[in-house]
């Protein structure tokens, strides 16, 4: 067997060991998905989804290649795994495989600009054992304009 040394890139996942800890982001996989939809050259975003999209509603013509939607949700729910900030985004865009209208694929693009804004963000696991996850929940009933589910 031969000793390759530390672990720096797996499955996606590009890992760096310093003095606080073990960094853990996705750069080049990001990269990869703005190349694959040709938004390495878009404007950033600051938020990834508006705060008050109406996505539900949507009811603008059906998205003509919905693989590619599939594909990029897919994507982005993967990223999800350094880049938690995306999971609501993610997960709204998630409800709407079935029929993506051309309003959801606008709102992946947006996710798209809002994660050309810094490819390298990821998350630190601290080196001292003393790791707390603090989580918030905001219990959202009837958040869906259609069912009021």
């Amino acid at each position: 067997m031969k000793d390759l040394g530390g672990l720096k890139y797996f499955l996606g996942l590009e890992l760096v060991r310093g003095p606080s800890g073990l960094f853990i982001c996705q750069r080049k996989y990001t990269l990869d998905i703005l190349n694959e939809c040709g938004m390495l050259a878009c404007k950033p975003a600051s938020l990834p989804l508006a705060p008050n999209h109406k996505l539900a509603l949507d009811s603008s013509l059906l998205y003509d290649d919905p693989s590619k939607y599939h594909r990029l949700v897919g994507r982005l729910i993967y990223l999800t795994i350094t880049r938690p900030e995306l999971t609501y985004s993610v997960h709204i865009l998630n409800q709407f495989m079935q029929e993506p209208h051309r309003g959801h694929w606008d709102a992946a693009i947006l996710v798209l600009r809002y994660i050309k804004f810094a490819p390298r963000q990821g998350i630190i696991i601290p080196k001292d054992n003393d790791l707390k996850l603090v989580a918030y929940c905001d219990s959202d009933y009837a958040s869906c304009p259609l069912t009021r589910s």
